[in-house]
């Protein structure tokens, strides 16, 4: 079994006010480590998926899936007006990350395109996809959303592996790594100073 990577729990000083686009980097990193793990997970289930394009093809997948997830948690905190900045901030910085990677790891795109731009597009049009489905604030993805991801996922493992892997998704990568995002956003989000470590190790 994976043991999940530590998260930081708790990104700003308790002095420093936290606006929402500084918060939607912040997150779009915890997302990146998430889907990554992620990856790792299915790997260690079984799952072949290659270093390289194959690679980097389900980590777009999951990263999609994982910023609309965080986009509702932080319209359920931020509400509207703070949600424009966080999610603009979010998809920007996660795009970003896939930029620098893909970039060094692939080489070029042949059009001479952008690997950012490419998540960019594929993320406005899946996020138009996913808005369809429920997501609560206390349950997190419904059936439908959480499918939607196996699906999506499908098409790019080996065909050997595409009958298990709606299963693998649904019934253990997703809930594992909608905890974990869950509870990093909750420290990312929390105001509450931390307690003194020498406080916490001693119980007084």
């Amino acid at each position: 079994m994976a043991v999940p990577p530590r998260l930081k729990a708790q990104w700003f000083k308790p002095e420093q006010a936290k606006n929402p686009a500084q918060t939607g980097s912040a997150i779009a990193f915890i997302a990146w480590r998430v889907a990554s793990h992620t990856i790792k997970r299915l790997r260690e289930a079984g799952f072949d998926i290659d270093a390289g394009p194959a690679y980097f093809g389900v980590l777009r997948e999951l990263l999609v899936f994982l910023l609309a997830g965080a986009d509702r948690i932080a319209y359920a905190r931020l509400g509207g007006e703070g949600r424009t900045p966080f999610t603009t901030t979010l998809v920007l910085r996660a795009a970003e990350l896939l930029d620098e990677n893909e970039s060094d790891l692939l080489g070029p795109l042949a059009d001479g395109g952008s690997y950012a731009d490419r998540f960019i597009e594929q993320f406005n049009v899946l996020s138009g996809h996913y808005a369809e489905f429920g997501w609560s604030d206390g349950e997190g993805p419904d059936f439908a959303f959480t499918r939607y991801l196996g699906h999506r996922l499908e098409p790019l493992v080996p065909e050997k592996d595409r009958r298990w892997v709606l299963d693998q998704v649904m019934a253990a990568e997703v809930p594992e790594a909608v905890a974990m995002l869950r509870k990093a956003m909750d420290g990312v989000f929390s105001s509450e100073p931390r307690r003194a470590r020498r406080e916490s190790m001693s119980g007084e």
